[in-house]
């Protein structure tokens, strides 16, 4: 088992890379899980796990359930429970369940523990680590939320088995992600081999080479105000996509491939981004046949869900644009025109 640590100004917490262990805790127990994973996983879970009072709280499976109608029901579970400070939540399942079980342990009595067992690649990779928590409401995605760093992170990619072709291809782009964002040479190690759930060995080595890079990223920005919001690149369009097909039409890591392909171009016009580069980045989506085009049908309709960004303020929008591969830049003085322009190119 590889063991990665993260250490902010506000709490210091293991990754385990590796198979399940046993889980230890003196106090009650809240397993929060969908059907489907639970279905497949929850009895491993609960014969790993010791301690003196466990109950299970199932969830509808999919983003457009991440609302706050679930984290009531949530919350339900917890008190009809009894669950105090002394209790733990765990999160088994995707990036839905662990946003939701983050921001729920975060707001339940102002604050409990709780742990992530991400059960896709993408939550592996990207959503169970660094404490972003939060929901989605009519307005746009993860708009009500906060930071609540978890008290540990399990990664197993045991958990990957059971997941389908277009899921695990989803988690890929993250990891194509954290490439183009922060290391040349591991962009052309993706390049050079096609990850699969067959090769356990490049995958497990891939999910370690994206989760080091983004704990030494939130250990120096825990709460996004500097290089962390760099971990957006992609999703600055990628999250209007979603909101525009009410979250139904794209699985998250499909909406951000969109996405970066949208910023590559943008890149590419304020003169970021070689036209090779961008083409080598959409290649490589292409080869895990993620998506690289959304058809616009109201640029100027597009351009307005942007100041609905978390990352927006003050009436200017931020986006997270490579700087070649392996470095990337963070602007919020884009000419609108600019914006428009490239907007225009995918209403083609």
């Amino acid at each position: 088992m590889t063991t990665l640590q993260i250490q902010t100004p506000h709490s210091t917490y293991p990754i385990h890379i590796g198979k399940l262990p046993k889980i230890t805790h003196a106090h009650k127990v809240l397993i929060v899980s969908n059907p489907k994973v639970a279905g497949l996983y929850l009895p491993l879970v609960l014969e790993r796990l010791e301690s003196k009072e466990v109950y299970v709280c199932i969830v509808p499976d999919g983003e457009q359930y991440k609302n706050m109608q679930s984290v009531e029901y949530i919350l339900e579970c917890a008190f009809s429970h009894r669950l105090d400070r002394k209790s733990l939540m765990i999160a088994l399942g995707g990036g839905v369940i662990g946003d939701m079980v983050g921001f729920v342990s975060g707001i339940y009595q102002r604050g409990i523990d709780f742990i992530q067992i991400p059960t896709t690649l993408l939550s592996q990779v990207d959503a169970s680590v660094g404490g972003k928590t939060g929901i989605n409401n009519e307005f746009g995605k993860n708009l009500i939320g906060l930071f609540h760093q978890p008290k540990a992170v399990y990664i197993d990619p045991h958990f990957l088995q059971t997941l389908s072709l277009r899921e695990f291809r989803a988690g890929v782009a993250e990891i194509i992600k954290m490439a183009v964002c922060f290391d040349r040479e591991f962009f052309a190690y993706l390049q050079n081999r096609t990850l699969s759930l067959q090769d356990t060995q490049s995958l497990v080595y891939a999910i370690t080479q994206a989760v080091s890079m983004k704990a030494r990223v939130v250990s120096s920005d825990e709460k996004e105000r500097g290089i962390r919001a760099a971990l957006n690149y992609g999703h600055t369009f990628g999250h209007a996509i979603e909101n525009l097909t009410d979250y139904k039409r794209y699985l998250h890591g499909e909406a951000v491939s969109i996405g970066m392909c949208m910023a590559n171009m943008l890149a590419c016009e304020l003169g970021f981004l070689q036209a090779d580069e961008a083409e080598a980045i959409k290649t490589l989506l292409e080869q895990y046949n993620l998506p690289t085009f959304f058809q616009v049908s109201d640029t100027l309709g597009f351009y307005e869900k942007f100041y609905l960004d978390k990352k927006s303020a003050d009436s200017k929008i931020m986006f997270i644009l490579p700087k070649g591969l392996g470095d990337v830049t963070l602007c919020e003085d884009v000419p609108r025109q600019k914006v428009l322009k490239i907007l225009g190119e995918f209403e083609k």
